[in-house]
């Protein structure tokens, strides 16, 4: 079976679910069968998502209809997640998909960290799989994907006015404020953590610090970078690799949807990455990323998708597969560390 067609079929099989999982979090399942595909693993598809299949959610029926002039108001609101795919979807009926992912994206950017950062992360994977091919399926996948992003709709504190920064984001992470465990505000889950910032002062200034003037594509390798220290500083046990491997793999997630917008754009987006990223760190961290020796010897590209699949679990393998990337990109030893620091520290999954 090739890439393309393990996942039509199990995107085919996903269409009849929901965004969330039985246990309360976000399903993984459309982003792990197109990281599957892209690690050229299509006979590890269909039983992934067999094994992931028992914690999906039904989907759900939809409620009221969203219409264009009212769409604001739908905003932020989880369980219209049914009425926001189905309002995508009618978007895509009547233009382009390149065209309503811009559209979108422009609309939705300064929630970068919405959903754990899980809105933007979906976008992307359905668009690097309609780059690739473009089939019903994928089409209706950046529907679902851009109406769950939507639905839980999040922003960051930000000053009133904009400020200009200078910094690279290795120098800029460094400086982040970090909250104070007692007033963190961490509930069991990644959003609560993140809401928890609206009290931090401090962190409001954050967004402006790094320089996004330039050309996008550079600055996302820089914050990849600066974000796989903090992955490899920070990461103890498994809630925290959870929680750090997704300033990695949202910053990543550009690089599937910055050859669709134009330069003004792009660097928005790039704002808003840097600035969930660097809340990640404000609301979780325990070090200070530091420079790091890589390990000896490095994984091999192999070893780690091996690993990877037969771990199971869902952040390893969208992980491994956005550090595998990001090493192709930027030859860095950093991102195979990272890599297979996660496999060692993550559970494997259930069968």
């Amino acid at each position: 079976m090739s890439d393309d067609d393990a996942l039509d079929l199990a995107l085919d099989e996903l269409a009849a679910y929901g965004p969330d999982l039985r246990n309360g979090f976000t399903s993984h399942a459309p982003m792990v069968v197109e990281a599957l595909t892209a690690l050229g693993q299509p006979e590890a598809v269909l039983p992934w998502l067999e094994q992931y299949r028992p914690g999906l959610l039904p989907r759900p029926a939809p409620r009221e209809r969203i219409t264009a002039p009212s769409w604001h108001e739908a905003l932020g609101r989880p369980e219209r997640a049914a009425d926001w795919m189905r309002f995508m979807q009618g978007e895509l009926a009547e233009a382009p998909w390149r065209a309503v992912l811009v559209r979108w994206v422009a609309r939705l950017a300064p929630a970068f960290c919405a959903s754990a950062t899980h809105g933007v992360l979906r976008v992307a994977h359905a668009t690097r799989s309609l780059a690739r091919r473009e089939t019903p399926q994928r089409v209706r996948e950046l529907g679902d994907a851009l109406g769950a992003w939507a639905a839980e709709y999040q922003t960051l504190p930000a000053p009133a006015e904009r400020g200009r920064g200078g910094l690279a984001p290795a120098d800029a992470i460094v400086a982040v404020p970090v909250q104070p465990s007692a007033e963190r505000r961490f509930r069991g889950s990644i959003v609560s953590a993140l809401e928890g910032l609206s009290g931090f002062a401090a962190f409001a200034p954050v967004i402006d610090w790094i320089d996004v003037d330039g050309a996008p594509a550079p600055v996302v390798s820089a914050l990849t970078h600066a974000f796989a220290r903090v992955y490899l500083a920070n990461a103890r046990d498994a809630l925290s690799t959870i929680v750090f491997v997704h300033g990695v793999t949202s910053a990543a997630a550009l690089r599937s949807l910055l050859p669709y917008l134009d330069a003004a754009l792009g660097r928005e987006l790039v704002r808003y990455a840097w600035q969930a990223g660097a809340a990640l760190y404000a609301s979780f961290a325990t070090a200070t990323p530091a420079p790091v020796a890589p390990a000896e010897p490095a994984p091999s590209r192999e070893a780690l998708v091996a690993a990877a699949v037969a771990n199971g679990d869902d952040h390893a393998i969208k992980f491994v597969e956005a550090c595998l990337r990001e090493h192709a990109e930027q030859s860095d030893p950093i991102f195979l560390s990272a890599a297979a620091h996660a496999l060692a520290a993550l559970p494997p999954a259930r069968r």
